[in-house]
Protein backbone atom coordinates (compact mmCIF):
# COMPACT_ATOMS: atom_id res chain seq x y z
CA UNK A 1 0.00 0.00 0.00
CA UNK A 2 2.61 2.53 1.26
CA UNK A 3 6.54 2.06 0.88
CA UNK A 4 9.00 4.63 1.78
CA UNK A 5 12.61 3.37 0.57
CA UNK A 6 15.62 5.19 1.74
CA UNK A 7 13.60 8.33 2.52
CA UNK A 8 16.00 11.43 3.26
CA UNK A 9 15.14 15.22 4.19
CA UNK A 10 18.23 17.75 4.82
CA UNK A 11 18.01 21.21 5.82
CA UNK A 12 21.24 22.32 4.62
CA UNK A 13 23.73 20.34 6.80
CA UNK A 14 20.85 19.23 9.12
CA UNK A 15 19.29 15.44 8.16
CA UNK A 16 16.05 15.67 9.50
CA UNK A 17 14.97 12.45 8.38
CA UNK A 18 18.07 9.87 7.15
CA UNK A 19 17.38 7.12 4.87
CA UNK A 20 13.93 5.88 6.12
CA UNK A 21 12.58 2.59 4.66
CA UNK A 22 9.22 1.21 5.82
CA UNK A 23 6.29 -0.91 4.29
CA UNK A 24 2.47 -0.23 5.27
CA UNK A 25 0.34 -2.60 4.56
CA UNK A 26 -3.58 -2.21 3.30
CA UNK A 27 -5.77 -2.27 6.24
CA UNK A 28 -2.74 -1.43 9.11
CA UNK A 29 -2.45 1.34 11.12
CA UNK A 30 1.22 2.26 11.75
CA UNK A 31 2.30 4.69 14.55
CA UNK A 32 5.37 6.61 13.94
CA UNK A 33 6.76 7.41 17.67
CA UNK A 34 9.14 9.69 18.70
CA UNK A 35 10.00 12.98 20.61
CA UNK A 36 10.44 16.29 19.67
CA UNK A 37 13.05 16.78 16.55
CA UNK A 38 12.64 12.96 15.77
CA UNK A 39 11.57 13.25 12.52
CA UNK A 40 8.62 11.49 12.62
CA UNK A 41 6.51 14.49 11.35
CA UNK A 42 8.68 15.43 8.58
CA UNK A 43 8.43 11.90 7.24
CA UNK A 44 3.92 11.59 7.74
CA UNK A 45 4.27 15.28 5.33
CA UNK A 46 6.85 14.10 2.56
CA UNK A 47 4.23 11.12 1.94
CA UNK A 48 1.53 13.22 0.75
CA UNK A 49 4.51 15.76 -0.69
CA UNK A 50 3.92 18.67 1.91
CA UNK A 51 7.24 18.21 2.12
CA UNK A 52 9.47 17.07 -0.55
CA UNK A 53 12.47 14.89 0.24
CA UNK A 54 15.66 15.23 -0.62
CA UNK A 55 16.19 11.78 -1.88
CA UNK A 56 14.43 8.20 -1.45
CA UNK A 57 11.10 7.25 -2.70
CA UNK A 58 7.98 6.42 -1.79
CA UNK A 59 5.34 4.19 -3.50
CA UNK A 60 1.51 4.42 -2.95
CA UNK A 61 -0.31 1.27 -4.65
CA UNK A 62 2.92 0.59 -6.20
CA UNK A 63 2.93 4.27 -8.12
CA UNK A 64 6.10 6.16 -7.34
CA UNK A 65 4.29 9.56 -5.60
CA UNK A 66 7.01 11.84 -6.43
CA UNK A 67 6.16 11.17 -10.28
CA UNK A 68 2.25 12.14 -9.33
CA UNK A 69 0.80 15.69 -9.43
CA UNK A 70 1.06 16.80 -5.81
CA UNK A 71 -2.47 18.13 -5.84
CA UNK A 72 -3.69 14.37 -6.56
CA UNK A 73 -1.43 12.55 -3.97
CA UNK A 74 -3.32 15.31 -1.51
CA UNK A 75 -6.66 14.50 -2.85
CA UNK A 76 -6.11 10.73 -2.68
CA UNK A 77 -5.17 10.39 1.07
CA UNK A 78 -7.22 11.92 3.80
CA UNK A 79 -4.86 14.13 5.89
CA UNK A 80 -6.10 15.37 9.82
CA UNK A 81 -3.66 16.93 11.99
CA UNK A 82 -3.72 18.67 15.81
CA UNK A 83 -5.35 22.32 14.69
CA UNK A 84 -8.15 20.68 12.42
CA UNK A 85 -7.75 23.69 9.93
CA UNK A 86 -11.49 23.88 9.30
CA UNK A 87 -12.62 26.78 7.55
CA UNK A 88 -13.96 29.39 9.85
CA UNK A 89 -16.03 31.10 7.15
CA UNK A 90 -17.80 27.89 5.78
CA UNK A 91 -20.68 25.61 7.52
CA UNK A 92 -19.63 21.92 8.78
CA UNK A 93 -21.01 20.90 5.76
CA UNK A 94 -19.13 22.89 3.16
CA UNK A 95 -15.87 21.93 5.32
CA UNK A 96 -16.54 18.28 4.70
CA UNK A 97 -17.56 18.39 1.39
CA UNK A 98 -14.38 20.38 0.33
CA UNK A 99 -12.27 17.68 -1.79
CA UNK A 100 -15.46 16.20 -3.26
CA UNK A 101 -16.09 19.56 -4.71
CA UNK A 102 -12.92 20.02 -6.15
CA UNK A 103 -13.12 16.11 -7.69
CA UNK A 104 -16.38 17.35 -9.23
CA UNK A 105 -19.06 15.24 -7.26
CA UNK A 106 -22.60 16.29 -7.86
CA UNK A 107 -23.98 18.23 -5.40
CA UNK A 108 -26.78 15.42 -4.19
CA UNK A 109 -23.55 12.99 -3.64
CA UNK A 110 -21.64 15.57 -2.02
CA UNK A 111 -24.77 15.86 0.53
CA UNK A 112 -25.31 11.84 0.98
CA UNK A 113 -21.83 11.64 1.33
CA UNK A 114 -21.08 14.33 4.25
CA UNK A 115 -24.65 13.44 6.05
CA UNK A 116 -23.01 9.75 6.05
CA UNK A 117 -19.49 10.81 7.77
CA UNK A 118 -21.48 12.88 10.13
CA UNK A 119 -23.68 10.39 11.36
CA UNK A 120 -20.32 8.18 11.17
CA UNK A 121 -18.77 10.24 13.62
CA UNK A 122 -21.66 10.39 15.75
CA UNK A 123 -22.47 14.03 14.96
CA UNK A 124 -26.61 14.62 14.24
CA UNK A 125 -26.51 15.74 10.35
CA UNK A 126 -29.85 17.89 11.33
CA UNK A 127 -27.91 19.52 14.02
CA UNK A 128 -24.52 20.68 12.88
CA UNK A 129 -24.46 20.64 9.00
CA UNK A 130 -25.05 24.26 9.16
CA UNK A 131 -23.27 25.36 12.03
CA UNK A 132 -19.84 27.14 11.80
CA UNK A 133 -16.82 25.70 13.22
CA UNK A 134 -17.13 28.10 16.44
CA UNK A 135 -19.88 27.04 17.31
CA UNK A 136 -18.58 23.30 18.39
CA UNK A 137 -16.51 21.87 21.52
CA UNK A 138 -13.19 20.96 20.54
CA UNK A 139 -13.70 17.44 20.12
CA UNK A 140 -16.24 18.00 17.88
CA UNK A 141 -14.20 19.85 15.57
CA UNK A 142 -11.54 17.06 15.83
CA UNK A 143 -14.51 14.93 15.25
CA UNK A 144 -15.69 16.76 11.08
CA UNK A 145 -11.52 16.95 10.93
CA UNK A 146 -11.49 13.19 10.88
CA UNK A 147 -15.28 13.18 8.37
CA UNK A 148 -13.05 15.62 6.19
CA UNK A 149 -10.38 13.72 5.72
CA UNK A 150 -12.13 11.29 4.60
CA UNK A 151 -14.92 12.51 2.71
CA UNK A 152 -13.33 11.52 -0.67
CA UNK A 153 -13.20 7.85 0.51
CA UNK A 154 -9.23 7.63 0.18
CA UNK A 155 -7.47 4.72 0.54
CA UNK A 156 -4.93 5.88 2.88
CA UNK A 157 -5.20 8.61 6.06
CA UNK A 158 -2.13 10.22 7.60
CA UNK A 159 -3.27 11.81 10.94
CA UNK A 160 -0.80 14.19 12.62
CA UNK A 161 -1.26 14.17 16.30
CA UNK A 162 -4.96 14.52 16.26
CA UNK A 163 -6.02 14.46 19.05
CA UNK A 164 -3.12 16.06 21.15
CA UNK A 165 -4.80 19.09 21.72
CA UNK A 166 -7.56 17.46 23.74
CA UNK A 167 -8.78 16.74 27.40
CA UNK A 168 -7.83 13.14 28.61
CA UNK A 169 -11.79 12.06 28.79
CA UNK A 170 -12.58 13.62 25.49
CA UNK A 171 -9.09 12.28 23.87
CA UNK A 172 -10.10 8.75 25.07
CA UNK A 173 -13.63 8.87 23.32
CA UNK A 174 -12.30 10.08 20.12
CA UNK A 175 -9.55 7.15 20.03
CA UNK A 176 -12.02 4.68 20.22
CA UNK A 177 -13.93 6.05 17.86
CA UNK A 178 -11.70 6.18 15.65
CA UNK A 179 -10.49 2.77 16.15
CA UNK A 180 -13.79 1.82 15.52
CA UNK A 181 -14.45 4.06 12.18
CA UNK A 182 -10.98 2.05 10.87
CA UNK A 183 -12.05 -1.29 11.98
CA UNK A 184 -15.63 -0.28 9.82
CA UNK A 185 -13.89 0.86 6.88
CA UNK A 186 -10.58 -1.43 6.71
CA UNK A 187 -8.72 2.23 6.32
CA UNK A 188 -4.84 1.73 6.24
CA UNK A 189 -3.55 4.70 8.45
CA UNK A 190 0.13 6.31 9.80
CA UNK A 191 -0.59 8.18 12.61
CA UNK A 192 2.39 10.83 14.44
CA UNK A 193 2.39 10.91 18.07
CA UNK A 194 4.30 11.22 21.18
CA UNK A 195 2.34 9.76 23.44
CA UNK A 196 3.31 6.24 23.89
CA UNK A 197 0.52 5.22 25.29
CA UNK A 198 -1.30 6.28 22.68
CA UNK A 199 0.79 4.45 20.17
CA UNK A 200 0.50 1.15 22.27
CA UNK A 201 -3.71 1.50 22.26
CA UNK A 202 -4.05 2.62 18.28
CA UNK A 203 -0.92 0.65 16.75
CA UNK A 204 -0.88 -2.56 14.61
CA UNK A 205 2.77 -1.53 14.29
CA UNK A 206 4.76 0.92 15.57
CA UNK A 207 7.74 2.49 14.24
CA UNK A 208 9.95 4.09 16.65
CA UNK A 209 12.03 7.37 15.35
CA UNK A 210 14.73 9.07 17.30
CA UNK A 211 16.75 12.01 15.82
CA UNK A 212 15.84 11.42 12.37
CA UNK A 213 16.51 7.47 12.42
CA UNK A 214 14.19 4.73 11.93
CA UNK A 215 15.09 2.59 14.98
CA UNK A 216 12.52 0.04 15.61
CA UNK A 217 9.83 -1.44 13.81
CA UNK A 218 7.36 -3.74 15.64
CA UNK A 219 4.00 -4.88 17.33
CA UNK A 220 3.08 -3.09 20.89
CA UNK A 221 4.16 -6.36 21.99
CA UNK A 222 7.24 -6.64 20.21
CA UNK A 223 8.44 -3.13 21.35
CA UNK A 224 7.45 -3.63 25.27
CA UNK A 225 9.34 -7.35 25.41
CA UNK A 226 11.93 -6.94 22.90
CA UNK A 227 12.95 -3.51 22.50
CA UNK A 228 15.71 -2.55 19.85
CA UNK A 229 17.63 -0.49 22.22
CA UNK A 230 17.98 1.95 25.27
CA UNK A 231 15.71 4.38 23.50
CA UNK A 232 12.94 2.30 22.90
CA UNK A 233 13.10 0.70 26.12
CA UNK A 234 13.05 4.19 27.91
CA UNK A 235 9.57 5.16 25.81
CA UNK A 236 8.95 1.83 26.82
CA UNK A 237 9.39 2.33 30.44
CA UNK A 238 6.52 4.75 30.81
CA UNK A 239 3.04 3.10 30.30
CA UNK A 240 4.72 0.29 31.90
CA UNK A 241 5.56 2.50 35.33
CA UNK A 242 1.84 4.19 34.59
CA UNK A 243 0.66 0.42 35.12
CA UNK A 244 2.51 -0.33 38.10
CA UNK A 245 1.73 2.42 40.10
CA UNK A 246 -2.23 1.97 38.86
CA UNK A 247 -1.91 -1.95 40.18
CA UNK A 248 0.28 -0.34 43.46
CA UNK A 249 -3.08 2.02 44.32
CA UNK A 250 -5.48 -0.57 43.54
CA UNK A 251 -3.42 -3.14 45.85
CA UNK A 252 -3.46 -0.61 49.04
CA UNK A 253 -6.03 -0.87 51.45
CA UNK A 254 -8.93 1.31 51.54
CA UNK A 255 -8.17 2.75 54.76
CA UNK A 256 -9.20 6.31 53.28
CA UNK A 257 -12.62 5.34 52.55
CA UNK A 258 -13.16 3.29 56.11
CA UNK A 259 -11.68 6.63 57.73
CA UNK A 260 -14.42 8.69 56.04
CA UNK A 261 -17.15 6.22 56.84
CA UNK A 262 -15.98 6.69 60.33
CA UNK A 263 -15.54 10.22 60.55
CA UNK A 264 -17.91 11.12 57.32
CA UNK A 265 -21.19 10.72 59.68
CA UNK A 266 -19.70 13.01 62.25
CA UNK A 267 -18.62 15.29 59.97
CA UNK A 268 -21.68 14.84 57.93
CA UNK A 269 -23.98 16.35 60.92
CA UNK A 270 -21.65 19.30 61.42
CA UNK A 271 -19.04 20.34 59.48
CA UNK A 272 -21.41 19.42 55.85
CA UNK A 273 -24.57 20.99 57.41
CA UNK A 274 -23.28 24.31 58.28
CA UNK A 275 -21.02 23.77 54.64
CA UNK A 276 -24.42 23.89 53.30
CA UNK A 277 -26.07 26.73 55.30
CA UNK A 278 -23.32 29.13 54.26
CA UNK A 279 -23.61 28.66 51.27
CA UNK A 280 -27.41 28.66 50.94
CA UNK A 281 -27.09 32.39 53.16
CA UNK A 282 -24.19 33.50 50.54
CA UNK A 283 -26.24 32.54 47.83
CA UNK A 284 -29.64 34.56 49.14
CA UNK A 285 -27.15 37.84 49.19
CA UNK A 286 -25.50 37.40 46.10
CA UNK A 287 -29.30 37.13 44.66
Amino acid sequence: MIELRDLTKRYGDFTAVNEVSLKVDEGTLLVLLGGSGSGKTTTLKMINRLIEPTSGSILFDGQDVLKMPAHEVRRRIGYAFQKIGLFPHMTIAENVGVTPRLLGWEAGRIRRRVDELLETVELDPKEVRDRRPSELSGGQQQRVGVARALAAEPKVMLLDEPFGALDPLTRDRIQQFFLRIRKETGLTAIFVTHDMVEALILGDQIAVMNRGDLVQVGTPRQLLTKPADDYVESLMATPRQQADFVEELLAQEPTGKSTGKSGGKAGSKSGGKSRGKSRGKSRGKSS
